[in-house]
């Protein structure tokens, strides 16, 4: 038998070597012939509608494939849009005489971050304001895609389709009652009277701080959306709509997508072959599947580089869950950031340094490695300046200290200065399994944490105080970036998170604007004309491959994708919302065991989740107890 055993490790060995090297040899005869293909900034993109196809979510900085779960046709494998980029590329349209009209197909959009969705959102009035017609189509429109495309000339809709605004807030996954049951023990470490993010693991629905929190940024946040859309759209009986949709639905013989047309909320009911018709009416006919005259926006994009020319304004990115050690885009490594950011001041390139912030936090010591470095340039004499993205709260915000000035968005998510530890202990689980533990001690602190056991009483006391001083010199940061009296932090920190109005009011940031405010206040400061800069980011681009892979992601996810109607959209929230909770239940306890994150912020700026989707729970918990 163990004969048979050692030959099935070796065929085994033998297999998984073999697939290794295919899978170095495909992915290199696919960089050779990558590497050989035509300059995009060569390519012709002829002339027509610029289509703005955006089938999967908009980011700041979008994460690599992973080759494996793309081979194995995982769904764990999202498209994923860089706002920059959008941004770009509606600017270069508004001037572009080839580009006859924006088409903005939303139709798979999964959304942004409220602010994100604003800056593009004004991206897409510059190319109005250019004279060129802008124009939507989506089977159905929740409030993402709806705020983006209110700011387009026509919105068109599915006649079987639904306008579905719900607004900010819903619910959230409670474990406490299953980790009773399984006899799990969730030993919290906190500071701050809102910082709601363990309440999950010790209540079974929020405490009243965290609900007069929440329900007082979800209506900071709904009121903003409510303001840009009316902006927008000001003949839109918007109000009245989401308050009593029943009655317009009725009142249009029972069809919500007439129901929607008459409040105003949208412009034309069509099919996607009527909606071509239209297009091509702007843009020129053509023999293809949308019946127009298309920009394939993916060329579009690389066929308009960033600027360059003049002084380099360095632009450092801190996009996703703050983590320790060295990591991929998507993700702000803490060892990554810093390396990348200290090589380039190697270069002595950059006049000035602007920070971009859209993270809800994460590790201490990853959030203190970036801060580090981000001293260390300005001790040099660089200026510094934070733009805040949808999120920057927690670790995002202990970053965010570094800057000289900080700009965020009305809908930026902020603050959210507060520290946590969470340690789970399964003595509870060994008892109903017939199990117990036991052991000897040369000190108080011999075993700990004793998961098995339970945490020893010296060594809650530890963490407790470990967590109290962490969280002094996070009020220390913030009193000398702000010029703000420690009891002043004390006041709106407590782990409270905040919209971009209020913490402007409370003295958490210095203005509105985006990043590109950000770059031109940097250049002020760093005596150079804002008109004559460029930004130099300072991040890891694609290999060819590496976007190959997104390019070819986003299109099996046109091909392959899921029902893409109000229902299917609808019905497919729960199945999100349970992944990006098991996600947080994952950072939490697989994470560093004091975090400054902002938890509260997963449902109104959702960030990446690598959560795998047969995944639950009882897995993770399975995976501690190592069962």
């Amino acid at each position: 038998m163990r004969l048979l055993r050692g030959v099935w490790k070796l065929l085994v060995g033998v297999k998984d070597a073999l697939v290794l090297l295919f899978m170095l040899i495909f992915f290199g005869l696919l960089y050779t012939a990558l590497s050989m293909a035509p300059n995009p900034a060569k390519v012709n993109t002829g002339s027509g509608a610029l289509n703005v196809e955006l089938d999967g979510s908009l980011v700041e900085q979008p994460r690599n494939i992973d080759p494996v779960a793309f081979l194995r046709n995982s769904s764990d494998v999202a498209g994923e849009y860089r706002l920059r980029d959008l941004i770009r590329a509606l600017r270069a349209s508004a001037t572009d005489g080839s580009v006859k009209a924006v088409v903005l197909d939303l139709d798979r959009f999964t959304g942004g971050g409220q602010a994100s969705i604003a800056e593009a959102a004004s991206a897409v009035d510059q190319v109005r304001r250019a004279g060129k017609p802008v124009l939507a189509f989506a089977t159905g429109y929740s409030d993402d895609s709806y705020q983006l495309a209110a700011h387009a000339s026509e919105i068109w809709l599915d006649p079987v389709g639904a306008v579905m605004i719900a607004g900010p807030g819903g619910t959230h996954l409670y474990y406490k009652g299953l980790l009773d049951k399984l006899g799990v023990t969730a030993n919290v470490y906190r500071v701050g009277a809102f910082k709601s993010a363990v309440e999950p693991f010790t209540r079974s629905d929020q405490s009243p701080e965290a609900r007069a929190a929440n329900q007082a940024l979800v209506g900071a946040l709904w009121q903003r959306w409510q303001q840009g859309v009316a902006t927008a759209r000001p003949k839109a009986q918007l109000a009245s709509y989401v308050a009593t949709p029943e009655r317009y639905i009725t009142a249009s013989g029972g069809s919500i997508a007439r129901a929607a047309e008459a409040a105003g909320l949208v412009d034309k009911l069509g099919d996607r072959i009527a909606f071509g018709r239209r297009v091509a009416e702007l843009a020129g006919p053509d023999k293809g599947a949308d019946g127009y005259r298309a920009i394939d926006y993916g060329r579009y994009v690389d066929s308009h580089p960033e600027a360059s020319g003049g002084g380099a304004i360095g632009v450092l990115t801190v996009a996703g869950d703050i983590v320790d050690g060295e990591g991929g885009p998507g993700s702000a490594s803490g060892d990554t950031i810093a390396r990348l950011l200290n090589d380039e001041m190697q270069k002595n390139r950059i006049k000035a340094l602007v920070v971009r912030v859209d993270s809800p936090g994460g590790s201490v010591t990853a959030a203190e490695r970036i801060r580090s470095a981000i001293m260390a340039a300005k001790a040099k004499g660089l200026p510094v300046v934070v733009s805040m993205g949808s999120v920057a709260a927690s670790g995002g915000y202990w970053v965010s200290t570094t800057a000289d000035r900080i700009y965020a968005e009305p809908s930026t998510i902020t603050g959210s200065i507060g520290v946590f530890g969470i340690i789970p202990t399964f003595k509870g689980t060994l008892e109903k399994l017939g199990l117990s533990a036991d052991g000897v001690k040369t000190t108080p602190l011999s075993g700990e944490p004793d998961v098995l056991k339970g945490t020893s009483p010296e060594f809650d006391r530890l963490v407790q105080l470990g967590v109290e001083d962490i969280y002094r010199r996070f009020l220390g940061l913030v009193s000398a970036a702000r010029n703000l009296p420690v009891a002043r932090v004390d006041e709106i920190a407590q782990g409270r998170v905040w919209a971009g109005d209020n913490a402007r009011q409370i003295g958490l940031i210095d203005g509105f604007g985006s990043l590109d405010d950000a770059i031109a206040d940097a250049a002020r400061r760093a005596k150079l004309d804002p008109a004559k800069v460029h930004p130099l980011f300072i991040e890891e681009e694609p290999n060819p491959v590496e976007k190959w892979l997104r390019d070819a992601s986003r299109s099996r996810d046109s091909e392959q994708g899921e029902g893409h109607d109000a229902w299917s959209f609808i019905a497919a929230r729960p199945r999100m919302l349970m992944l990006q909770a098991l996600g947080d239940a994952r950072s939490l306890l697989d994470g560093p065991a004091m975090q400054v994150r902002c938890l509260e912020c997963g449902g109104l700026a959702p960030q990446p989740t690598t959560i795998h989707n047969d995944q639950t729970l009882l897995d993770l918990i399975k995976a501690k107890l190592d069962l």
